[in-house]
């Protein structure tokens, strides 16, 4: 069993997609097999604590030299799945997103203008070899976005409360082919009842994302870090996917009024966790 560090590193939610095995091609298949027979792979924890160690260098290193190859590992209906971290992709793409995140003066400060250019030089480069890469993991900090929650049902959710040095666990997954499904019906809900706005635009996203893999993948909403920013009492009441999937058939329906409730439980609730995001 891997160790279990008493260092835990908050506050980030993930969306994951595992692929079948035979989703890959050799000789990267070979390995993957070969890294799910391994007694000692490593945690979500493992693999943020070291991207952060990354920027503690001077100067920092926004992205790794090297790709990873580490993975998540799961079993479903007797097929083995992996979902590859990909760390250096990642840290590409989370860098080309960090101007919206944080001000000029702090972004600096973090991250020098000339480490970022040479990082971007270096993505170019690299994209123009492997012109078809995508993650195989979304990151969110302090919130997971509506559309995440649209992916998944009430059903699908496994909460293990905390026990000794092992944090509390939320997470939901589902069969691929459910989350395509459940995004297209958002999706015609949506637009007949709603403005077109960054609610449709991420479901559009995160719907073409899943349609880049195997139909027999499994996908993956796991709160991650963000048990640690939700008030533990509200953990184990945390029906997020449920009200999305309320307030979306209200809309359906036409009723307005029950949409908004659902709009509502789900602002109280995170409200506690935008609250210590300001707090930091």
């Amino acid at each position: 069993m891997p160790k279990v560090s008493s260092v835990v590193v908050p506050y980030a939610a993930y969306l994951r997609v595992y692929e079948p095995l035979t989703a890959f091609p050799e000789p990267e298949r070979t390995h993957w097999a070969r890294y799910a027979r391994r007694p000692d792979r490593p945690t979500y924890q493992d693999e943020l604590r070291r991207s952060l160690a990354d920027l503690l260098p001077t100067p920092p290193v926004p992205v790794p030299v090297h790709e990873s190859g580490d993975a998540f590992v799961l079993e479903s209906g007797g097929v083995l799945c992996v979902c590859p971290w990909r760390t250096r992709l990642r840290g590409w793409l989370a860098l080309a997103g960090l101007g919206e995140e944080l001000p000029p003066p702090v972004l600096d400060a973090v991250l020098p203008p000339v480490v970022r250019r040479q990082a971007a030089q270096d993505y170019e480069r690299w994209l123009a070899r492997n012109p078809d890469a995508r993650p195989w993991i979304r990151t969110a900090t302090w919130q997971i976005p509506l559309n995440w929650f649209v992916l998944v049902a009430d059903g699908e959710r496994r909460y293990d409360e905390a026990s000794g040095e092992v944090p509390a666990m939320l997470r939901y997954r589902t069969p691929m082919v459910q989350a395509r499904r459940r995004v297209a019906r958002a999706l015609r809900t949506l637009r007949d009842t709603v403005e077109e706005g960054p609610l449709i635009d991420g479901l559009v996203d995160v719907g073409r994302w899943l349609e880049e893999f195997h139909p027999r993948s499994v996908v993956e909403l796991d709160y991650g870090g963000l048990v640690h920013a939700v008030p533990a009492g509200d953990l184990a009441d945390d029906h997020s996917a449920a009200d999305v999937a309320d307030g979306i058939e209200a809309l359906r329906r036409g009723d307005g009024a029950a949409a908004g409730e659902a709009y509502g439980r789900l602002v109280e609730r995170w409200r506690a966790v935008r609250d210590r995001r300001s707090a930091n």
